[in-house]
C-alpha cells in the first residue's frame, strides 16, 4: 500500500502504555464514532490502569497531535494525523475474506458483457461497502498505434489520422499553420509513425518532445511545429468520465455527526468531478491502494472525509483507470482497503476480457 507521509510522531515516540491507550481509543472510535473517555477505558480487562493514569496518557497523546477533545467533551477522538499513524503502523491489512471476494465477484462479474455496466456496478458496490460514495473513472484509451498521417482539409485545418494496432482508426481535425507543403505533412507523419509504433501517445509524447527540443529529430522547422501542435491537440482530446454512486448515503452518514455547513462542502466537492478524476489519476504514480485522510487531500480538506483509491490495469499491467470510495474518517480501514484493491483487480480483469 502506498501512503502519503506527513510530519508527525512515529510509533517509536510512544512508550508501551501510550501505544496501548492510543490503539484502544482508535479501535473504539472506528467501531462507534464516539469520543472515548478514561473511565470507559479503565473498565476494560485489557487496560490495567486507573482513570487518572489514562487521562494523563491521553493528555500526552493530545499534546503531540494524535488525539483531540471535541466540543469540550471529556472523551477523546483521534486526529487525522492520529488516524494516519494508526493506519501506517498499527493496522494489519491482508487479503479480503473468501466471503468478501465471492461477494465482489457475484456483484460485478455478471455485468461483464458491457464495460459501462461493469463500472457502474463496481461503483455501486463500493458505495455500499464504505457507507459512502463509490467512484470509478472510465478507462483511458491508450491503445498502441501503428500509423499516423496528416491530410490537408482546408487552408488552415489538417486532418490527423491515427491508426491503432487493434485496427481502429481515429480522425482528429487540428489547426495547422497555413501553406504547409505536402512534403512537410508526409515528413511529420512518417516521423510520428516511427516513434509511436507499438506505443500509445501518452507513452511516447514526452520522448518526442525532448527529441524535438534538443534538435535530435530529423525534422525541419515546419514539420517539428506540426508534430508539437499535434501532440498538444491530442493530449487534451481524451474525455474521461466519472461514475459516482451513493452520494445520498454518504451525505446522510456525514450529517449524522457533522454540521450542515460541512455536509454542503462535501456535496460541493463531490460535484467537482474534474478534481475527483485528478485525485483518482494520482494512482498512476504508484501501484496499489492509496489512502487520503481528511486534510491530506486538498479536495476534501474542509469536509474531513477519507478517500481510498486503487488503479485497475489491463493484462500488460498498464494502468487504464481507477476506482475508490469516499467515506467518513471512521471507516473500517482493515476491511475496506483490501476490498477496494480486490475490486480494482476484478474490474481490470473483466474489462480486459471484454476488449479481447
Amino acid at each position: 500500500m502506498t501512503i502519503d507521509s506527513h510530519n508527525m510522531p512515529s510509533l517509536t515516540d510512544l512508550d508501551e502504555r501510550s501505544r496501548q491507550i492510543f490503539r484502544e481509543i482508535v479501535d473504539t472510535y472506528l467501531a462507534t464514532g464516539d469520543p472515548v473517555g478514561s473511565r470507559t477505558l479503565s473498565q476494560r480487562e485489557s487496560v490495567d490502569l486507573s482513570p487518572a493514569s489514562i487521562r494523563n496518557t491521553m493528555s500526552d497523546l493530545a499534546a503531540i497531535g494524535l488525539l483531540t477533545a471535541p466540543h469540550q467533551s471529556a472523551g477523546r477522538l483521534p486526529t487525522h494525523a492520529g488516524l494516519r499513524l494508526f493506519v501506517d503502523g498499527l493496522l494489519q491489512v491482508g487479503e479480503p475474506s473468501a466471503a468478501d471476494r465471492q461477494a465482489i465477484e457475484a456483484r460485478v462479474a455478471p455485468s461483464a458483457s458491457k464495460i459501462s455496466d461493469v463500472l457502474s456496478e463496481a461503483s455501486s458496490m463500493l458505495a455500499g461497502l464504505a457507507g459512502g460514495a463509490g467512484l470509478v473513472t472510465t478507462p483511458s484509451r491508450e491503445t498502441p498505434l501503428k500509423h499516423v498521417e496528416f491530410v490537408p482539409v482546408s487552408s488552415h485545418e489538417t486532418l490527423a489520422i491515427l491508426v491503432s494496432e487493434d485496427g481502429s482508426v481515429e480522425n482528429r481535425i487540428m489547426v495547422a499553420p497555413p501553406g504547409l507543403p505536402a512534403s512537410t505533412m508526409i515528413e511529420a507523419g512518417n516521423y510520428l509513425s516511427s516513434r509511436l509504433k507499438g506505443r500509445s501517445l501518452k507513452q511516447a509524447a514526452a520522448e518526442i518532445r525532448i527529441e524535438i527540443k534538443e534538435r535530435r529529430a530529423s525534422l525541419d522547422g515546419a514539420a517539428s511545429a506540426l508534430v508539437e501542435q499535434g501532440l498538444a491537440s491530442w493530449s487534451g482530446g481524451e474525455e474521461r468520465a466519472l461514475i459516482i454512486r451513493g452520494q445520498a448515503q454518504l451525505l446522510d452518514n456525514v450529517a449524522a455527526t457533522d454540521d450542515l455547513a460541512r455536509v454542503r462542502m462535501l456535496f460541493d466537492e463531490i460535484e467537482r468531478k474534474e478534481g475527483l478524476i485528478a485525485l483518482l489519476d494520482k494512482t498512476r504514480d504508484a501501484e496499489g491502494v492509496r489512502l487520503f485522510i481528511g486534510a491530506e487531500n486538498p479536495l476534501f480538506s474542509l469536509s474531513g472525509s477519507s478517500v481510498i483509491v486503487a488503479p485497475y490495469m489491463d493484462s500488460d499491467r498498464r494502468i487504464i483507470g481507477a476506482l475508490g470510495v469516499i467515506g467518513p474518517t471512521r471507516l473500517n480501514y482493515a476491511r475496506v482497503i483490501p476490498m477496494v484493491d480486490y475490486t480494482a483487480r476484478v474490474v481490470g480483469r473483466l474489462l480486459d476480457k471484454s476488449r479481447n
